[in-house]
């Protein structure tokens, strides 16, 4: 992360090898004294909720807990759920300022997920609602348990790109990123505890 001075990271990101993607990770953005601490904050304070969605016709639960935090108005839909801000919260906010100090955006709402164990997961998708805009910039960060992030091109299925997002690591997707590539988090076996996993987004003014 930034220090005092507002200089880049001790640790500069890794611009991944991916055509028609424009992805950086920062490995070490937030120190680990910071990031169990914001961990711990998360766990007990974000508006968690289990959300419900159908499958081949049938309600089924998601497969992991969920919170949606931002400006008052900015209301999203995804998987056909549609959710209203709950207000940011102090280390929602410290967040926010620390990545958009190097991602280049002002973010406006938050999408977290509570990886609660092995079992949870979520499926290939792409971040790109409407309300999102036409390039959407997600900054998306991590605390808690190491899971796997893979990455699949939408057209050439085998271009695959597979990471393993550790406690304190920042990935920023931007540019056309959303348009051809996928992305997923499986399910894994030997999880020891939970990850909470913070994606930062943009709601368009003209959505809201």
């Amino acid at each position: 992360m930034r220090d005092p001075e507002g200089n880049p990271p001790e640790n500069p990101p890794e611009k991944l090898a991916m055509p028609d993607a424009e992805v950086l990770y920062y490995r070490d953005f937030f120190a680990k004294p910071q990031s169990d601490a914001f961990y711990e904050d998360l766990l007990r304070n974000a508006d968690w909720k289990q959300e419900r969605i159908k499958l081949y016709g049938k309600a089924v639960d998601l497969p992991r807990l969920t919170a949606w935090h931002g400006e008052e108005g900015n209301t999203y839909h995804y998987s056909g759920i549609t959710v209203d801000p709950a207000p940011w919260t102090p280390t929602l906010l410290a967040i926010k300022r620390e990545i958009e100090a190097v991602s280049e955006t002002t973010f406006n709402s938050v999408l977290l997920n509570l990886y609660r164990g092995e079992r949870d997961s979520v499926s290939w998708h792409s971040d790109d609602e409407p309300e999102l805009g036409v390039n959407p910039v997600i900054g998306s960060v991590s605390f808690g348990e190491t899971r796997a992030f893979e990455f699949r091109h939408k057209h050439n299925k085998q271009l695959r790109l597979r990471l393993d997002l550790t406690s304190g690591s920042y990935l920023l997707m931007k540019g056309p990123t959303q348009h051809h590539w996928l992305h997923q988090v499986p399910k894994a076996s030997g999880v020891r505890r939970p990850r909470i996993n913070l994606t930062f987004r943009v709601i368009q003014p003209a959505a809201r």
